[in-house]
């Protein structure tokens, strides 16, 4: 019996090779490059990692600029709602700002991957007008916070959301455009908190 046991090795050996070769004919025809960024969320105490795949097609246009935009007016949100958690008196408030921070941070990371991709670099610096609009909150006092930091997201959400429908209809990038639709309902969600908020008797 031990005289079979060499060819049929080599037999295995074949098929496993044979196998490993016929790989090779997609990577030849295959020209598409793609990143692969990890976007991680928590829910209760499970973690939940899933793989986002963007491609390196360059961003061109109104799209370019919305992105720039719509980085720039996240870093506002999680500065000032950093701000909410310090000053804000009413606990709704210092709660609307807790979670501007938490969503905008999360949408930030995001937003930064798929400018990657796209080799685009985002400044993660705040415009002087943000700067100074901080400053002044900074020197408000609990009430006067109360009341202009609800008001103040109620005038940017609607002002992003209407950004963010226009360039889920005219967005020319498809990763772009998902990540646009995905984001839209969050900050409808916020809008809608900021509302409630300002509309009620603090």
């Amino acid at each position: 019996m031990k005289k079979y046991v060499f060819p049929l090795m080599l037999l295995g050996t074949t098929v496993v090779m044979s196998c490993g070769n016929g790989g090779n004919k997609e990577s030849e025809t295959d020209t598409t490059t793609t990143v692969t960024t990890t976007d991680t969320s928590t829910l209760a105490d499970n973690t939940v990692t899933t793989g986002t795949t963007y491609s390196s097609t360059p961003l061109i246009g109104a799209d370019t600029t919305f992105v720039k935009e719509a980085a720039s007016g996240s870093l506002m949100e999680i500065e000032s709602g950093k701000l909410a958690q310090q000053i804000a008196i009413n606990p709704r408030v210092k709660s609307l700002g807790e979670m501007m921070v938490r969503d905008h941070s999360k949408l930030y990371d995001e937003l930064k991957s798929l400018a990657s991709a796209k080799n685009l670099m985002l400044s993660d610096s705040l415009s002087k007008k943000s700067k100074d609009h901080l400053e002044a909150m900074r020197k408000m006092t609990g009430k006067d916070f109360d009341k202009h930091y609800p008001e103040m997201m109620v005038k940017d959400h609607t002002e992003d959301v209407r950004k963010f429908e226009k360039a889920s209809n005219s967005a020319n990038d498809s990763d772009l455009k998902g990540w646009v639709d995905k984001t839209l309902p969050v900050l409808k969600v916020h809008l809608d908190s900021a509302k409630a908020i300002n509309q009620s008797k603090m």
